[in-house]
């Protein structure tokens, strides 16, 4: 007994939305008090069977790595760790050319060193081992290259943070010292966020591991450096970069975030020269005017048309003159409409300068504080130096007045710092002629974004691309190719070279040989390394490395849509100019994880969610199935509900794995298993010829599979998570494993004979739903599939299901038809109050055609709507108690008359109903009473009143449905 009351509440008790025939209430949670099925015969048969042979499991489950169902309560989430190393162990990560020859690569984004796991990670982990995992099964040689970024900047930080609290300051190290502590902090915690993505399931070919800096990575960047020099298409000068006063480096504009701040707007007084007349100009940023080459209006603002070509003197600089300028571009109804021209400390300033041949002037240091142009400001924090300005500003009556603004600040993604526009000497790349054939690709389909969309952004940005700032000045990173010639112009006098002592054969031969050299102390761009991720991975740029044949150009490249310019295009653009061909054939994007309200996640928001503290509570196929749910780039709302609902998922995969191995017969059980294994569901004969609920079983499954395999061909992951989902929850465990138990608990010959079948279509098809799962949720599927009998191989690498597979569809009707039944008796049941375990008599009308198929099955219609077999009738005619039945409508041509006497004491029914009439119609006639009083109409709210009306009509109908049901019972 004790064996039947376990599997009761084990299996059942997970789900509250099965009809069970030991349920507690019709549409309830399981019950473990009935642990019997009861028959219409009488018999009572246990659930549970005589379990199999457990020393027949696989020899993994020997040694410990895999735990049935059949001794294990539920799928406990400290199992994947253990299953994740066997995998690796085994080898089933790297690429197999046993069974295909065509690869498919996806190139990991690499994450940054200093990288803990966040969600992000998580999504992209999901999805790209969703498309590997599928790929493999697929039999095709699949390899996911992983790695890490050195990022350069915030690695350079945490170090810099580690040695501050130590009492050491970068600047008292050379850089050699320097460069030793950031390798020996990468050894010891570089590898904690790989350690997490294994954690995700991550089925990376782990042998191939890049790190940016290691050898063969760098020597790419060197080659790629200087061949883009000699094709001119590397120059160095002065121009407008995002520079970090902290760091002491130009960051890319990835780098920096624009936060919606409160300023202010100041009003200050230019005097025009020779003239009383002063001119106001607004500006966020007064510290600046140092830096003023001239004024700007609208040609068409007749307040200051008269004042163009004259000239206007700066405040504060001794009576430093500008020109006054006309500009159409200039706002004339921001601030006063005078716009002051600081070329060296604005982007569009810049740009207008250069376009019009005006001077820079740069009133800044490198550390952010004042220089020398500012005279007595020099020294002075560019914040301090506003304050001190405007206090002497307001002296000398120049100041008109500040008044409250809004400000979009730049602030560095790293520190957090304001970044100041500054100009100042770095390496270019020319990228015009590059994006050409990058925009070329997407139009001669060489290369398909996901989705389509993108591909109008992705034009946009190469249309109107900029030379990109590829010169970082810090320590850590890819030092910068280029030597100087010691003495000499550096921006003239240089060379570009693959190493030291190449560089210095050159220098050699050009000034003679006691010639000194240095090297730029500039690190390359951490982006210039990531930009050739795809081929230096995989040898380049030696060509003839194996790697590089096999498997370049490579297939998927999946990332977040925020990075579609800064690194997927520039991929693009380096794979076409250094290999002639597109880095990958897919770009497929993701969408941002936001919190259950929408929000971005953030910290200041408090509603970060830490995907390992997700996994110890939910599990990480429950985590990636929530993930894997989302449309391709469209941002995903993450809740605790949903992460719940595919936890119960995992726990009902669970217990249908338990509950079918418990009815499997014993392995030494050679005759019932050859008849189970007999069953061959790839023959249209053999599917054709299954009862009715088995072979509307196989043929939904085949459906499912040829649908979802199209699905995954097309990158529909959303799509595939919620058909298996359906099929397994829906089709699976609520119909057939329900409907199995009625061929499973049947005794003799022609019961043995029913059982094998059901226990062949319950094995196949719950084989296929985890093959079909697997990409999704690896770690449940593979615990299950190795406790299952028989297993040739692994399921990370057992072959995909077929999908052109026979399938009856007119089976299907049929079992709907039955379906349609069920639910109407249930209803009934449900509707009357009829106590669960309660057998009720049935009479089932309708033509000969469906009466036969339906007859057929008259056991599954029992057992599923709790009828009494013995007084369950099949007719093509209404019954001769038709009036004192309740008549259900199945469908067209399908109908069932439940006795009334059967399902409730009919005297007290009257008697319940009759006092429940009473009570509503004393409520309608209240509110009927409030509708017919003027007073009440016409002063009370007009939503109020609406109010009363829908009750009222909702009484109504209530009193007429009870008073049908009085009249029926009467």
């Amino acid at each position: 007994m004790s064996m039947m009351l376990s599997l009761s509440a084990s299996y059942c008790s997970s789900s509250s939305r099965l009809f069970c025939p030991f349920s507690s209430r019709l549409f309830g949670p399981f019950s473990s008090r009935n642990s019997l099925i009861f028959f219409p015969h009488g018999r009572r048969i246990p659930l549970s069977r005589t379990p199999r042979n457990l020393s027949a499991v696989a020899p993994e489950q020997e040694n410990g790595v895999f735990k049935s169902p059949e001794i294990a309560k539920s799928f406990d989430f400290a199992s994947e760790e253990r299953i994740y190393n066997w995998w690796e162990s085994q080898g089933y990560f790297r690429p197999n050319f046993d069974r295909g020859s065509d690869p498919f690569v996806i190139p990991m984004p690499p994450p940054n060193v200093t990288g803990s796991l966040h969600m992000g990670h998580a999504m992209f982990v999901t999805l790209e081992d969703i498309m590997i995992r599928y790929n493999r099964m697929k039999g095709k040689p699949t390899l996911w290259l992983p790695g890490t970024d050195h990022a350069g900047i915030a690695t350079q930080l945490v170090v810099e943070r580690m040695l501050a609290s130590e009492g050491i300051k970068r600047t008292e190290m050379n850089r050699d010292e320097f460069t030793k502590r950031v390798w020996q902090w990468k050894e010891k915690y570089g590898g904690t966020i790989t350690n997490q993505i294994k954690r995700l399931g991550a089925s990376c070919d782990w042998s191939r591991e890049h790190f940016t800096l290691d050898e063969q990575l760098s020597q790419a960047v060197v080659e790629a450096f200087v061949r883009l020099h000699e094709k001119g298409l590397i120059y160095q000068g002065s121009y407008m970069v995002n520079w970090s006063p902290t760091l002491q480096t130009a960051v890319s504009d990835l780098e920096v975030e624009y936060s919606e701040e409160s300023g202010y707007l100041y009003y200050i007084k230019y005097r025009v020269a020779g003239r009383s007349d002063f001119l106001t100009v607004a500006t966020t940023r007064p510290e600046t005017l140092f830096g003023d080459v001239a004024l700007a209006v609208n040609p068409e603002d007749d307040r200051y048309s008269k004042f163009i070509g004259m000239m206007a003197i700066v405040p504060q600089t001794f009576g430093r003159h500008v020109p006054i300028i006309a500009n159409k571009l200039v706002d004339k109804d921001f601030g006063t409409g005078v716009l002051k021209i600081s070329p060296g400390h604005d982007h569009d300033d810049y740009l207008l300068a250069r376009k019009l041949g005006l001077p820079i002037l740069n009133v800044m240091n490198k550390d952010g504080t004042l220089n020398d142009v500012t005279g007595l400001y020099s020294g002075l924090d560019r914040f301090d130096g506003r304050k001190k300005l405007w206090a002497e500003l307001e002296e000398t009556g120049l100041a008109v007045k500040k008044e409250p603004h809004m400000l979009r600040v730049p602030r560095s993604q790293r520190g957090g710092e304001v970044i100041e526009p500054l100009v100042s000497k770095q390496w270019f790349v020319s990228m015009e002629p590059l994006a050409e054939k990058a925009l070329q690709a997407v139009e001669k389909r060489e290369l398909t974004i996901i989705p389509e969309r993108f591909e109008k952004i992705y034009n946009h940005w190469l249309s109107n691309i900029k030379d990109w700032c590829i010169s970082r000045q810090l320590w850590w990173g890819h030092r910068i190719p280029v030597w100087y010639i010691a003495g000499k112009d550096n921006e003239e006098e240089y060379i570009v070279a693959r190493n030291a002592k190449e560089a210095l054969e050159k220098a050699r031969k050009k000034y003679g040989k006691d010639v000194e050299i240095y090297q730029d102390p500039d690190v390359l761009d951490t982006w210039f390394s990531s930009a050739l991720w795809p081929f230096s991975t995989l040898g380049w740029p030696a060509t003839c490395a194996e790697d590089f044949k096999r498997f370049y150009p490579t297939t998927m490249l999946e990332t977040g849509h925020d990075i579609l310019f800064f690194w997927v295009a520039r991929m693009v653009m380096m794979g076409i100019e250094f290999t002639g061909t597109v880095p990958f054939s897919y770009v497929y994007l993701h969408g941002l994880i936001r919190d259950s309200q929408g929000r971005k996640m953030s910290k200041t928001l408090g509603n970060v969610v830490d995907p390992l503290d997700t996994i110890k509570e939910f599990g990480t196929d429950a985590l990636r199935f929530t993930l894997a749910l989302g449309t391709a780039g469209q941002d995903l709302n993450l809740s605790t509900e949903r992460l719940t609902s595919n936890k119960a998922f995992t726990n009902k995969l669970w217990n249908a794995g338990k509950f079918i191995l418990q009815n499997l017969p014993n392995e030494n059980d050679t005759s019932a298993w050859e008849k189970i294994l007999s069953y061959k569901f790839d023959s249209e004969g053999i599917v054709f010829n299954l009862p009715l609920p088995e072979c509307w079983v196989v043929s939904k499954l085949h459906l499912l599979i040829e649908s979802v395999s199209a699905s995954y061909e097309k990158f529909y992951f959303g799509e595939v998570g919620r058909e298996i989902y359906d099929f397994f929850w829906a089709d699976f465990a609520d119909w057939y494993i329900e409907a199995s138990k009625g061929r499973l608990y049947h005794s003799g010959v022609e019961g043995n004979s029913v059982a094998s079948v059901a226990q062949a279509v319950l094995l196949y098809t719950f084989e296929n739903i985890l093959k079909v799962l697997h990409p999704f949720m690896p770690f449940v599927t593979e615990e299950l599939w190795q406790a299952l009998p028989y297993r040739k191989h692994a399921l990370i690498v057992s072959p995909w299901p077929e999908t052109q597979l026979p399938r009856n569809i007119g089976s299907i009707k049929k079992f709907e038809n039955l379906q349609a039944l069920v639910r109407a008796i249930r209803n009934a049941r449900a509707e009357y109050s009829v106590e669960p375990a309660k057998r009720i008599s049935a009479s089932v009308v309708a033509n000969k055609e469906v009466i036969d198929y339906i007859a057929e099955e008259r056991e599954v219609l029992a057992l599923l709507s709790r009828l009494d077999l013995q007084n369950l009738e099949f007719t093509d005619s209404s019954p001769g108690n038709a009036d004192q039945s309740v008549h259900l409508v199945a469908g067209e041509g399908l109908e069932a008359y439940l006795p009334l006497a059967d399902m409730v004491d009919i005297s007290a029914e009257i008697e319940r109903l009759s006092k429940r009439l009473s009570k509503m119609q004393k409520e309608y006639d209240a509110l009927k009473s409030k509708l017919n009083s003027p007073q009440f109409v016409e002063k009370a709210p007009e939503a109020v009143v609406r109010g009363v009306r829908e009750k009222a009509t909702e009484a109504e109908e209530k009193i007429n449905l009870t008073k049908k049901r009085l009249e029926l019972l009467k």
